[in-house]
């Protein structure tokens, strides 16, 4: 089965998410799509989220060690990396993707709906994300993935906020929330 590399990314604000309403697929996701030649997974999601949405997002850095030599040098890590089956559409057979997720925030732009690649695009609270319809409306590993992540960005259950987590924003003066 032939496999593709691809990136995604969750945009959060103001404790919602942005997704889109994926044509293919017929389900709420993270924007995001394949990495070009010679393009690196977190440059692939911030291109995706920006024609996908509108949006210019930076991602969450959860580097244990960054690298910035010559000879090396860190990219951003993603918060999650899955082997993803999809179904034959078309001409296309059945393949798989092996998606990089991030997480990021908006920095700059105008939530736009570009209906050539999406027929959809809405914030959704984590209310409105759990009454989503697990594999009708949602897959269950993004909704799965979106509790997670609000859970690390804004607190437990209890609502005790993580502020510790937010730190690793590339620009701390922006407030997430």
């Amino acid at each position: 089965m032939q496999r593709q590399f691809v990136a995604s990314a969750y945009v959060f604000s103001e404790e919602r998410t942005l997704l889109i309403y994926h044509r293919k697929l017929q389900k709420w996701l993270c924007p995001g799509g394949h990495v070009d030649p010679n393009e690196l997974p977190s440059e692939a999601a911030l291109r995706e989220v920006l024609e996908e949405t509108g949006l210019e997002v930076e991602l969450l850095s959860e580097e244990h060690l960054w690298v910035d030599n010559w000879n090396a040098t860190s990219f951003p890590r993603p918060y999650l990396c899955l082997l993803e089956e999809i179904p034959a559409y078309g001409t296309q057979p059945a393949h798989q993707h092996i998606d990089f997720v991030y997480i990021s925030r908006p920095v700059r732009g105008q939530i736009t709906l570009n209906d050539a690649e999406t027929d959809g695009l809405r914030w959704f609270t984590l209310e409105e994300v759990s009454a989503l319809t697990n594999e009708t409306e949602i897959f269950a590993e993004t909704k799965s993935a979106i509790h997670s992540i609000f859970d690390l960005l804004y607190g437990n259950k209890n609502g005790l906020a993580k502020k510790t987590q937010l730190k690793n924003w590339s620009n701390p003066s922006l407030s997430l929330a």
